[in-house]
């Protein structure tokens, strides 16, 4: 004759028996509240500055930006993951062009890409601005760098008709370009105006 059990112990075996799915359950409540919102690649754009001499700056701009802003409602943060496409760069003459994706700066023919992962960041930064710190990728040489994103025009920090707009500075030689040193400015600007595309239907 089989043991019965007291309403009590029943409970607990029921308990017992639920709590693997509960434990599996609570990550994937969190991964639900991740919205991954894509670069609109035709309205960003990333572009650099250098002073030649140190008084006349030589500007840049990159043609291709594209990446992610990941956010994270459950923990409220966000995260951004760029690249920049250093083939795709148009300056004031076809010369400075060459120049900028040879050896000497961005070296494009064996460093394709400029890649940027960002530390998780408080979600209050894309509407009142703030410091935005990650692993910055170029010519092979990964670095910690922070960029300073401007406050948002935007009641939605990342409305589409707003744009994330960055800024920052990085030094040469600490991406292994050391050429014209007495000529060329070892500091680079950097600025970005990111847009989204829109949101997915639900």
């Amino acid at each position: 004759m089989a043991r019965r059990l007291s309403p009590l112990k029943r409970l607990a075996a029921c308990l017992a028996a639920l709590a693997p799915c509960a434990a599996f359950a609570a990550p994937a409540g969190r991964a639900i509240s991740e919205e991954v919102l894509q670069f609109d690649a035709a309205h960003s754009s990333a572009e650099f500055a250098v002073r030649v001499m140190w008084l006349f700056p030589v500007h840049g701009r990159f043609g291709t930006l594209r990446g992610t802003i990941t956010i994270d409602r459950f923990r409220g943060t966000a995260r951004v993951d760029a690249d920049i496409d250093t083939n795709d760069i148009h300056m004031r003459s076809r010369g400075d062009e060459a120049w900028a994706k040879s050896p000497e700066f961005f070296d494009s023919q064996h460093y394709p890409q400029v890649h940027f992962e960002s530390d998780a960041f408080s979600l209050d930064r894309l509407s009142k601005g703030g410091a935005v710190e990650g692993m910055l990728t170029i010519r092979g040489f990964n670095r910690h760098e922070t960029f300073e994103l401007a406050p948002s025009a935007c009641p939605d920090a990342v409305a589409l008709d707003c744009a994330a707009e960055a800024e920052g500075s990085i030094r040469r030689s600490d991406f292994g370009m050391r050429s014209h040193r007495g000529a060329l400015s070892d500091k680079v600007d950097l600025h970005f105006s990111i847009h989204v595309q829109p949101r997915a239907a639900p």
